[in-house]
């Protein structure tokens, strides 16, 4: 993972999606908003050509990611909406962009804009004022979030690649994926950032103050909210995203009590590779959703709560599931011991019987150490010998010098060839595996010294693989 590509991915304009569609004649008519609070959003109407149905244009709200404005989403809504008959209204989020204001991470007064804005699109004559969907990106997928949880009366929904825990997305087990966040951290300038997101961000880089960074994030956590949101929702995840993995979409298949589906494909922020071929797929998937929840006369319901899992590397193919995919678990010993300084690392090596196998759902590492000191942390990462990109890694604040940790993996579907050796590094950093490995990059003080014992893999793979 390059820096510059982690950059262009972790913002995730939609731009970057490589949106190809339809032609469409619809323009996008640029305005500013002015929201109860005074501040002024930057935003853009499309509409379809033509005179508009009994009741209105059916219409999404689009939502772009962080760093990003609403001209990202436009090849969206005029290549795709406009053509199937949906009028679109996004704009910039108050503090990127040229809206004013100050960035807020979605939070409340995020979703204020949000519900202002939705009063503001259903009042016009030429849409309905019931036939709403919305649809985010990243953060934007936060937004439609936490915007159906304070209950925006959304008729459909779709988030992108994006949280339902923050802080299991951010700081899983207590340590800040560092790397990840201080690049997230240079998208916006500070000097539009609300009070409170400066104040809990060096608690959240440094793994320290964990309590103000729930405090920031809970709110921010649609996690909670789940059960009672009975929005027919399509979530769309990445099978191989750093920043958000399938757990993050998983929980909410798991917990949504309305109509769902479930997407899982190519596309996300770093390592995904974002193939341009499959963008039409999902967004196809989106207009159709919308099709059966947005537009008035028969529905054709879809059977059950599939689970769609394109191939890797794209090929065209998806295989669809009733539920999530089944999966299997593979443990395997890591015997050794050996006693490390700062800077310092452990690597062990095991063949997986039988493949080609591929990764999906909940994998771990336990791992035996003692004399642990001044080392206050534990990183484990997995790859394919040879392969520079990992496949997962996990890691876990220390709170005793010796003892026995649980380190969980982050949930990514990645293909592991027939007879190949598994790598599992274990450090204070995940460069142990990479120096471009920018995962987790909050070190130990020089000087500190940890012995690592007899560790175990348990690895989650898919009953049956399906790439090739």
């Amino acid at each position: 993972m390059r820096v510059g590509r982690r950059l262009a991915l972790l913002g995730l304009v939609a731009a970057a999606l490589a949106w190809s569609g339809t032609a469409s004649a619809a323009t996008p008519q640029e305005l500013t908003i002015t929201v109860s609070d005074g501040t002024q959003l930057s935003c853009a109407l499309v509409e379809p050509d033509g005179t508009p149905p009994a009741g209105g244009w059916p219409a999404v709200m689009l939502f772009h990611g962080l760093g990003g404005k609403h001209q990202d989403m436009e090849p969206f809504a005029t290549q795709y909406l406009a053509p199937a008959g949906y009028a679109s209204l996004m704009c910039d989020a108050r503090g990127q962009g040229v809206s004013g204001g100050l960035f807020g991470l979605d939070g409340p007064v995020d979703v204020q804009d949000t519900r202002e804005l939705f009063t503001w699109l259903t009042a016009r004559p030429e849409i309905s004022d019931t036939q709403i969907g919305a649809y985010g990106i990243s953060l934007g997928g936060g937004a439609v979030w936490n915007a159906a949880a304070a209950g925006v009366p959304f008729k459909a929904i779709v988030p992108q690649i994006t949280w339902t825990n923050l802080v299991t997305a951010l700081a899983p087990q207590n340590l800040s994926k560092s790397g990840l966040v201080e690049l997230l951290a240079q998208l916006i300038p500070t000097s539009r950032w609300d009070p409170d997101l400066l104040a809990a961000e060096p608690s959240l880089v440094q793994s320290t103050t964990m309590t103000q960074v729930r405090a920031l994030a809970t709110p921010r956590s649609v996690l909670a909210h789940l059960p009672s949101i009975a929005t027919p929702t399509l979530l769309i995840q990445g099978r191989h995203d750093f920043l958000f993995d399938i757990d993050q979409a998983e929980a909410a298949y798991r917990l949504l009590g309305g109509p769902k589906e479930l997407y899982i494909g190519d596309l996300g922020h770093a390592p995904a590779p974002n193939p341009p071929a499959e963008v039409p797929t999902y967004d196809g998937l989106v207009v159709k959703f919308f099709d059966q929840f947005l537009k008035a006369g028969p529905v054709v319901t879809t059977v059950g709560s599939p689970v769609v899992l394109a191939h890797d590397p794209w090929d065209g193919k998806t295989t669809t599931y009733r539920g999530l995919p089944p999966t299997k678990t593979v443990s395997v010993a890591l015997p050794g011991t050996v006693t490390i300084q700062s800077g310092g690392k452990v690597a062990r090596g095991v063949r997986i019987t039988g493949g080609p196998h591929e990764t999906f759902g909940d994998s771990t590492v336990t791992v035996r150490y003692s004399g642990a000191k001044g080392w206050d942390r534990l990183v484990a990462v997995l790859a394919v010998q040879g392969q520079a990109t990992p496949i997962t890694a996990g890691g876990i604040k220390l709170t005793a010098a010796s003892g026995t940790v649980k380190i969980r993996l982050m949930n990514e579907s990645v293909r592991v060839p027939a007879g190949a050796r598994l790598v599992v590094y274990l450090g204070a950093t995940s460069t142990v595996q990479s120096s471009g490995d920018a995962l987790y990059l909050g070190d130990v003080l020089p000087g500190s010294s940890i012995t690592i014992g007899r560790a175990t893999l348990a690895l989650s793979v898919l009953k049956q693989a399906v790439s090739k």
